[in-house]
């Protein structure tokens, strides 16, 4: 009995010093307000249909104009290390972050675990050695001329055999089209053809529900739940394969169904895919990769080079809707180079899609579009453990186990970073003092929609010659109107999609 009461009364005391603790270390925290024992997370609850909008706010409120942006938000039983979260902005934090510390913030060990199932040991979900010898191997194909060809034939393709039939056809018919979804079709289709060689077709009048793309979405949402899921919860789950685990390994089974057969018929019918590409790579030992590697491989690029672009495309497109002034300049832009190119006949300009040369010329349209993601990134924040104890250049102390994020969602936000007029949609900041080039900020860490340091998107040219070609497609033929009553909003998600998608109206555009 002794024994019982002795065991209480420690357990009681221990944890009126917890609370304590917590209490009066939360309120020196720079962060949104903490309560004992639950800390920030009703607040984390009560924002979480607007989580970004929330992490930039309390960001702002932590730095004046010409300090540092770093939060600390207390978050017991979700954060990994002393309950707390590390959140930061600034751009010397993410260079030291993403560059000159980067061996220090890999991806880090829930990360992996959460995505291993269906990503393995993918150049986005390794570390070390594993990545990169991939990002080697990767560097060395996107690269080549040859790839940008590539791609601008499997989107021409896309954007003259279908998508301006689709567009054609509503527009005619004096009907809506969600245009987000229209842009998750063809840059899935598009991303499937420079990987695999193989077109599923998903953007069509019919709109088919594909297999493979279906069980690719419900594998990435169902992997996406593990991150905010206590890990003991969905690993109960995956034991005994029910809920959303038992619908993850179901889908992961389809795609690498998909996958073999595309393998298979690359081994026939060698191209110049991705996949054939790889397929004649070899590993740091000297060995042909495996058929388990080669799966992985080719989702990873299919997962990375199909969701950013499209949301980009879209938050574009609703930009552009509201600030026809920039919707002006653009379409001046476009036709001042196809007048050159192909004469002053406009028939002819809307007829075939850019081409690589045309697409390259576009200098206030890539502005546009960099302007875009500056506001609305596609991915708007990303995490990194922590391997050994560090300090951040603001001082801020970052504990090894802990997590620290990066708000790249907020780095756009901050007027200390890009002026008074940062809320502003303003491409002629990313313009030469002449307007004729394209120029980036010198301290590339105000920007890093497509990371930076070693991990920078190897597809970023890729990307923008994509969206050059279907912004160019869709607002040559088309002015855009949002749907009356429809509501663009965030949707929480680690990509930036819009919840309710993208509804529009089509109205032909007259030509001069």
């Amino acid at each position: 009995m002794e024994t019982l009461v002795f065991f209480f009364t420690v357990a009681a005391a221990t944890s009126a010093y917890y609370l304590l603790w917590f209490y009066l270390l939360a309120r020196k925290l720079t962060g949104p307000k903490a309560w004992p024992l639950v800390g920030s997370l009703p607040l984390l609850f009560k924002n979480r249909h607007n989580i970004h909008d929330w992490i930039a706010a309390n960001l702002r409120a932590t730095g004046g104009a010409s300090t540092y942006q770093t939060c600390t938000i207390p978050l017991p039983f979700l954060a990994r290390k002393q309950g707390f979260y590390t959140v930061t902005c600034h751009p010397k934090n993410l260079e030291h972050i993403l560059r000159t510390r980067f061996d220090n913030y890999p991806k880090g060990p829930h990360w992996q675990t959460a995505f291993h199932d269906l990503l393995g040991q993918g150049i986005f979900n390794s570390d070390g050695e594993t990545w990169l010898i991939q990002r080697k191997t990767a560097a060395l194909e996107f690269t080549t001329r040859t790839l940008r060809q590539a791609m601008a034939r499997w989107v021409n393709r896309t954007i003259k055999n279908r998508l301006w039939s689709i567009l054609d056809k509503s527009a005619n018919e004096k009907i809506s089209v969600d245009l987000q979804d229209l842009m998750l079709r063809l840059t899935f289709d598009n991303i499937c053809g420079l990987t695999f060689g193989k077109d599923p077709q998903t953007l069509s009048k019919e709109f088919p529900e594909n297999p493979f793309s279906i069980a690719f979405d419900t594998a990435t949402e169902a992997t996406l739940q593990r991150l905010l899921y206590p890990g003991f919860l969905w690993r109960i789950e995956k034991f005994f394969c029910i809920g959303l685990e038992r619908r993850l390994k179901k889908s992961i089974q389809v795609v690498e169904n998909y996958i073999d057969e595309a393998i298979t018929a690359r081994k026939e019918n060698p191209s110049d895919d991705l996949l054939s590409r790889f397929m004649k790579k070899r590993d740091v030992d000297g060995n042909l990769f495996p058929i388990s590697v080669l799966q992985r491989i080719a989702l990873n690029f299919v997962l990375a080079g199909r969701d950013t672009s499209s949301v980009a495309m879209s938050w574009f497109f609703w930009l552009v809707m509201n600030n026809p002034e920039v919707e002006g300049k653009i379409i001046t832009e476009i036709t001042t180079v196809l007048k050159d190119t192909r004469g002053d006949n406009s028939e002819k300009w809307i007829n075939e899609p850019l081409d690589f040369d045309e697409a390259d010329r576009l200098v206030y349209l890539k502005a546009a579009l960099a302007e875009t993601l500056r506001l609305y990134p596609s991915v708007p924040q990303d995490f990194k453990y922590v391997v050994a104890d560090d300090t951040l250049p603001d001082g801020t102390f970052v504990p090894a186990g802990s997590t620290v994020t990066y708000s790249i969602y907020s780095v756009g936000r901050m007027k200390s970073i890009w002026g008074e007029d940062c809320m502003e949609f303003k491409p002629e900041r990313w313009l030469s003092p002449e307007q004729n080039r394209f120029e980036p900020p010198k301290d590339g860490y105000k920007f890093v929609a497509f990371n930076g340091g070693p991990r920078t998107c190897l597809g970023k040219d890729l990307a923008y010659l994509q969206m050059k070609s279907v912004a160019s497609a869709v607002l040559l033929r088309y002015r855009l109107t949002l749907v009356p009553g429809h509501r663009v909003q965030q949707k929480m998600s680690l990509t930036l999609f819009m919840k309710n998608g993208l509804r529009v109206l089509l109205h032909p555009r007259v030509l001069a």
